[in-house]
């Protein structure tokens, strides 16, 4: 007979998410989900968070392929020179050796999902950072508890 074998599958909260700004002046930040060091495989899975009118600097990845998946608020995202607008509910994959920024053109927060396989030392990029905590409107949005109304 042959054994079955069960993965106890890793559940964590938004509560339980480690958030950086990679360099103090960045208006970006990135909530860790998963790496390789809890996945035990190799690849980062986080939330990034951008402020508003934040983006990321232009950047590439040798050998990793890069999603993101939009989850609140609206902006641009290019890609080799090509822009587009984006959205919640749009995804965008990014090859490896594409040239990408995201920019936040909204009037609140830009919050996607992204995911990059293999890490390619992301993971650690993002932790060599500067430790901020989630606020209250984060965690509204990654709990999808109601929105906070701030007066």
């Amino acid at each position: 007979m042959d054994s079955v074998s069960c993965v106890i599958p890793v559940v964590k909260s938004p509560n339980d998410y480690q958030a950086f700004r990679i360099s103090p002046h960045d208006t970006n930040r990135l909530a860790i989900v998963f790496d390789p060091q809890s996945a035990n495989m190799s690849l980062t899975f986080c939330v990034e968070i951008f402020d508003i009118g934040g983006k990321t600097p232009p950047n590439r990845h040798q050998l990793a392929v890069e999603m993101f998946f939009v989850l609140k608020g609206e902006g641009l995202a290019t890609c080799d020179g090509k822009t587009v607008p984006i959205r919640s509910g749009d995804s965008i994959l990014v090859p490896p050796t594409g040239i990408h920024e995201i920019q936040n053109t909204g009037s609140e927060r830009l919050y996607a999902l992204c995911i990059m396989v293999p890490n390619e030392d992301f993971a650690e990029l993002i932790r060599s950072g500067t430790p901020v905590e989630l606020d209250e409107e984060d965690l509204s949005v990654l709990k999808r508890a109601p929105s906070v109304v701030l007066c």
